[in-house]
Formats: structure tokens, C-alpha cells, sequence
């Protein structure tokens, strides 16, 4: 919905590109681990879709941002999901034994898929203060609560604590984004102050031009 509002608006308002830039890195990373671990599949399967989808996201933002929010958004990009991501893939395989590659790469999913949860605070900020929910809609909070349930689930029946940990944070920040979205959903915005201006009266005083005959 989102992404649709962008489209047919033509403008990217008030949205921000950070959450987006941080799932893409975060389903790049899950799919590196996926890659590493034994019987990764649906892991690599799922997150493969999910660097499409973001990859979609981002193209749509870039296309409609403003001039200075397509610049920050470039090369927040390009320095975390390529240069951050090259180190990360060359170091793991360069100084990285094979056994312990899987367990290195899960600790910093785990960390960012922290980060991809902790993104939206930015915009739970802006909407504490400026008291409207306007670009924080209830069916991304929704959708990220039951993903964040869904996944700790999985990661539990895989025995994986790297899948199943950073969700509890997920579910938690889920949950938060939903209840501020009741409290200010009928709140009144806050707006600028409508200021007076002072009147000024401006006396014309014609006199009539004197002709020599």
C-alpha cells in the first residue's frame, strides 16, 4: 500500500528509504548464511524474494524522491549493500575457517535483522511528534508482527537461535508500532500556529498639479 500511494502520488512525501535499505542488506546477509548452512533452503528461497520485493521498493523510491533524498538513499546503498556486504562475503572467506563461517555470518544476521526491526523507531518518532500516522501504516505493522511470530517459530523448530532470537525484539517492536497507531490514529496533528499579521494602513494623499497658463 505504500508503494502504491508513492506510484499513483508521484511523490515519495514523507517516507523514508532507510527501512528498505536495511531489509535489502538484512536479506542479503540471510542469504549468505543460507548459503553457508546445511539444509538452508527455505531460507535462501524466502530471502531471495525478499531482495526482489526490496530491490522493487527501493527502484520506485528512487524514481520518485527528491533530488537530496535520491542522493542520500544512492549512496546510503551502495556503501551498505556493497561495499559493508563485499567485506563481510570476503572476510568470511578469506580469514574465516569453514566450520565456524555459518556461526560468524548468523551473529551478524542476527544483528541486523536487529537493525531492520529498530528502523521504523524514526518514524514512530515522527509520529509522536508531529501526533498523525500518516506514513506508518497499520498493515506493515501487522505484517511485521506475524512475520517476527512466524520466524521465531520456525528458528525454534530448526533449533536455530540466529533465525528465532532477533525476532522477539521484532515481535516487541511490532506491538509498539500498533499501539501507537491507536493512540494517534484520531489524534489532531500538529500544525504550524496560523500567526496575524499586522495591518498596515498606507494613506494616499492626491494633490492636484498646478498648470500655468
Amino acid at each position: 500500500p505504500t508503494f502504491y500511494r508513492v506510484y499513483k502520488k508521484k511523490n515519495t512525501e514523507g517516507f523514508q528509504s532507510i527501512p528498505y535499505i536495511v531489509a535489502l542488506f538484512s536479506a542479503m546477509l540471510w542469504l549468505f548464511y543460507a548459503y553457508l548452512k546445511p539444509n538452508g533452503s527455505m531460507l535462501l528461497t524466502i530471502n531471495t524474494a525478499g531482495c526482489i520485493i526490496e530491490s522493487i521498493y527501493i527502484i520506485v523510491y528512487l524514481i520518485y524522491a527528491p533530488r537530496p533524498a535520491k542522493i542520500y538513499t544512492t549512496r546510503l546503498l551502495l556503501l551498505l549493500n556493497v561495499v559493508v556486504f563485499g567485506l563481510i562475503v570476503l572476510f568470511t572467506i578469506l580469514f574465516a575457517k569453514e566450520a565456524k563461517r555459518a556461526t560468524i555470518v548468523g551473529w551478524i544476521c542476527s544483528v541486523f535483522s536487529v537493525c531492520v526491526f529498530a528502523a521504523p523507531l524514526s518514524i514512530m518518532r515522527q509520529v509522536i511528534r508531529t501526533k498523525s500516522v500518516e506514513f506508518m501504516p497499520i498493515s506493515l505493522s501487522i505484517f511485521l508482527t506475524l512475520c517476527a511470530i512466524v520466524w521465531f517459530f520456525y528458528g525454534l523448530l530448526i533449533m536455530d537461535l540466529y533465525v528465532a532470537g532477533p525476532n522477539i525484539l521484532g515481535f516487541l517492536f511490532g506491538i509498539a508500532q500498533m499501539i501507537l497507531y491507536f493512540i494517534y490514529k484520531h489524534a489532531r496533528p500538529n500544525v504550524a500556529p496560523e500567526v496575524d499579521l499586522p495591518e498596515t494602513q498606507v494613506k494616499v494623499t492626491i494633490q492636484p498639479s498646478e498648470s500655468n497658463v
